[in-house]
């Protein structure tokens, strides 16, 4: 007899939807804030400080997140974060009824949003996680990553088309429209009380718990690790405005650019969710970050928007793969009372890849040059993959198989 398929349970289903909304207008939103941005300052580092500014307040509120969603109720934090970014939305939205928006403000109000979200993250997460059988991981997995590469996908392209068609007063109405559908979505869940807890977690040592746990488990720690340094060196997001402008395109085309990784990991999240997971789970993980390197390489030396294109879209289905590896893994090994923080943790490795990686590029950009900046970003995150090998040996050899329930 098989398996009931994880979209039969309800409650993944509508935090499923949630998810898919809330990322839809972020990713929007994420194409009008730096085309705007990149419009009024034309400056590499004003790029970069997006990701600074969403990046340090969640990765400074992390920890003491995940201690606070593994003692109260998930649904209500879920509830209380997402109006948080929906305050954050319509801020951006009344900015742009201003002819000369002060560059600050937007900064601001992208801080405010990281905040916010450093309690969403682990509050979706642990929700999903404690929702969903041991044995649906992996697929619970491949939906959840699918849904926000799909997100990925429409938002920017939907966000730069409307950019150009309407300005920024329409992308914003509709970046704001999407967090209202998603906490409507949220307002359907079951409530979801705690796990029993330890005495631990009034304490310092319960705080710092989650990160002890993660330490304690080498190939979790790796795994993290070299992912969280393959996109940090090698993410371009944060500079496509600059190589749209290199290649001629606008909005439309800088939110094609962006949705072009999504198109390919989508492509993939579709595939492992209908399908067996990877037996030769570490070497596999490995492999893929060592091509996601070698695509950004090859990105750098592209001068024709189909083929950069093309070349994110295969970045983006080897990085999927690793995600997928990587947060089974972790799900799998995690136990119920420390979800939360564990999963804050995660998340403070995500934020550093993505928004910290994004400051990093804009840097890079501005005292290397554009080209030379993602090249040597490449590289780097090949040294990454072989320093990754040599403190932890034992990750190609890992299955996730091998892990008792």
């Amino acid at each position: 007899m098989s398996e009931p398929s994880v979209l039969s349970i309800r409650d993944f289903r509508l935090a499923l939807a949630a998810r898919l909304c809330d990322a839809f207008g972020m990713q929007m939103m994420s194409v009008v804030v730096a085309w705007q941005i990149y419009q009024i300052t034309h400056s590499a580092l004003a790029l970069g400080l997006i990701g600074l500014a969403e990046g340090l307040p969640f990765m400074a509120c992390a920890l003491w997140a995940g201690h606070v969603v593994d003692r109260l109720e998930k649904k209500r934090i879920i509830m209380s974060s997402e109006l948080g970014i929906l305050t954050g939305g319509i801020c951006l939205a009344v900015l742009a009824l201003s002819d000369h928006p002060p560059l600050w403000m937007f900064y601001a109000c992208l801080a405010w949003g990281g905040l916010s979200r450093s309690f969403l993250f682990p509050a979706q997460s642990t929700y999903v996680q404690m929702t969903v059988p041991r044995e649906q991981f992996p697929k619970a997995a491949a939906w959840t990553t699918g849904v926000l590469h799909a997100a990925t996908i429409g938002g920017p392209t939907l966000g730069g088309i409307l950019y150009d068609l309407r300005g920024p007063k329409a992308a914003y109405a509709c970046v704001v429209a999407c967090f209202v559908a998603s906490a409507l979505c949220i307002t359907r869940l079951t409530p979801m009380q705690p796990s029993p807890r330890e005495d631990e977690t009034k304490s310092l040592e319960g705080f710092l718990s989650g990160a002890r746990f993660v330490m304690s488990q080498r190939v979790m720690l790796a795994a993290m690790s070299l992912d969280m340094f393959g996109v940090l060196f090698g993410g371009v997001e944060g500079v496509l405005p600059m190589f749209a402008v290199m290649l001629g395109t606008g909005p439309t085309g800088l939110g094609i650019l962006q949705a072009a990784p999504a198109a390919g990991a989508l492509a993939c999240s579709l595939f492992l969710a209908h399908h067996q997971p990877f037996t030769q789970t570490g070497k596999t993980f490995v492999s893929c970050v060592a091509l996601f390197g070698m695509s950004i390489i090859a990105f750098a030396f592209s001068r024709n928007i189909v083929l950069s294109c093309s070349i994110l879209a295969v970045g983006g289905a080897v990085d999927c793969v690793g995600m997928v590896l990587r947060s089974s893994i972790y799900q799998a090994v995690t136990p119920d009372r420390l979800r939360g923080r564990v999963s804050s943790v995660n998340g403070i490795f995500i934020r550093s890849s993505n928004e910290i990686g994004a400051f990093e590029s804009g840097v890079a950009a501005r005292f290397l040059g554009l080209v030379p900046s993602a090249i040597f970003g490449g590289c780097m995150t090949l040294v990454s993959v072989a320093a990754a090998l040599w403190l932890a040996p034992e990750l190609p050899a890992f299955r996730l198989n091998s892990l008792k329930s």
